[in-house]
């Protein structure tokens, strides 16, 4: 138990919330900075919220010798090196000592440099606002270090960035930073784990896979969509000559800017099929996790903005599918058996359709993906199917898990996506 403090489902949820309080920060042209490896998905959702360039920050913590969570000093890449004096002058460390240490944290950080960038350089941070950004922050000592070594890097304005410190460690940390936003600071703090009901580790492998995906993203026009009083961002890609629309329904602890859904947007337009992605939700409402499973109100409000974008010109013509993830393949679903024939083509990506109340109201052709090692999900998938109405297909990708991370996972997706909707919207 985390003694009532505010909870988070997991890294992307976090992002996503702790993205809401930076808002202010669009206007300067921030880079965002991931600490490796947890705080590295919690920053790709603070970078795309945004729409900013997103980085590594790489430090290794000099320990004293003999005392080696007492940190002396921390190096950066670029050859940066950031030393506390007083301490390697009043513990009287020698030179010798100070090196063997150095030599040490030097290799492990060229390792990881090397297999997350690939040997890519760090961005430029000269001049720059740079967001630094954790999944936590405890004693606060790898994060100082991680702004010491930004500034040492040329930032000319630092914003520390946690879902969760300790209140001690967000006080202490203004001593390195211009500013510390986190959202929750207990005083009490424990582990940082106890705040996130999925506190998985991540790998070297999400890593590089996250810094990837994003550098791939495709770009977009940005559009404005309006409900009623309502007014919803969306990105919105119509190559020449397109005579098909799919519209991406994002699911739970997502958003239109996932580099997942992204990819596979960049693929169907490629194709040839404009893709519109968007929130079904206000960053406000996402906040409260009971929206995110409200499928009325999604299907509703997916239905709405497909009604809208039939009164554009440039699509009024189009073919429209639909591409759901988590929860949003069961928006999805229900809101192509409201639209009552609009809606042409469904795919689902280790979606929920069992939550979906019109599922024998559904024909449109409908396409199930899902990775043989999600198994609740896989089940919940063929249970589902049974219960369409229409045409309908499962395809389970060997050895993928939940988000598709594993090498060659996500462009299987894109692939059977795209020939899914190229059959039934050509």
């Amino acid at each position: 138990m985390n003694g009532g403090r505010l909870y988070f489902e997991d890294r992307v949820d976090a992002g996503r919330r702790l993205a809401a309080e930076l808002g202010h920060l669009r206007g300067d042209d921030p880079i965002v900075l991931g600490l490796p490896r947890g705080g590295v998905p919690v920053a790709a959702e603070v970078a795309q919220a945004l729409g900013a360039p997103l980085d590594l920050i790489l430090v290794r913590k000099l320990g004293v010798p003999w005392q080696p969570e007492l940190a002396m000093g921390a190096i950066g890449e670029g050859g940066v090196e950031v030393l506390n004096d007083a301490i390697v002058s009043g513990l009287d460390i020698s030179a010798s000592q100070l090196d063997a240490v150095r030599r040490s944290e030097q290799s492990e950080l060229q390792r990881r440099a090397e297999a997350y960038r690939g040997g890519r350089p760090m961005l430029d941070l000269a001049g720059r606002v740079v967001v630094v950004v954790d999944d936590g922050i405890a004693t606060g000592a790898t994060a100082g270090a991680a702004c010491s070594v930004a500034r040492a890097h040329g930032a000319r304005r630092i914003v520390l960035a946690a879902p969760v410190a300790s209140r001690q460690a967000s006080r202490d940390l203004l001593a390195y930073a211009d500013e510390v936003v986190c959202l929750d600071t207990p005083e009490h703090f424990g582990a940082i784990g106890v705040f996130y009901r999925d506190f998985s580790p991540t790998s070297d492998r999400q890593v590089k896979s996250i810094l990837e995906e994003y550098r791939s993203s495709p770009s977009a026009d940005p559009v404005t969509l309006h409900l009623g009083d309502l007014t919803l961002p969306g990105l919105l890609e119509v190559p020449s000559g397109s005579r098909s629309l799919v519209v991406f329904a994002h699911g739970s602890g997502s958003s239109m800017h996932s580099p997942r859904n992204r990819r596979v947007a960049e693929y169907l337009n490629h194709l040839g099929h404009a893709t519109l992605l968007f929130d079904l939700l206000t960053p406000e409402e996402s906040a409260d996790r009971h929206n995110v499973f409200d499928i009325p109100l999604l299907a509703e409000r997916l239905a709405d903005v497909t009604r809208g974008l039939g009164r554009r010109s440039d699509l009024a013509k189009s073919r429209v599918g639909f591409f759901g993830a988590s929860t949003g393949a069961a928006a999805a679903l229900d809101a192509a058996a409201a639209l009552d024939g609009r809606v042409e083509a469904v795919v689902s990506r280790g979606g929920r359709p069992d939550l979906a109340r019109r599922l024998e109201s559904v024909d449109a052709p409908v396409l199930l993906i899902v990775g043989s090692e999600d198994r609740e999900v896989m089940t919940l998938n063929r249970q589902a199917a049974t219960r369409l109405g229409g045409p309908h297909e499962l395809e389970i990708i060997s050895g993928a898990t939940p988000l598709f991370e594993e090498e060659g996972a996500l462009d299987e997706v894109a692939r059977l996506a795209g020939d899914w909707f190229t059959r039934h919207l050509a």
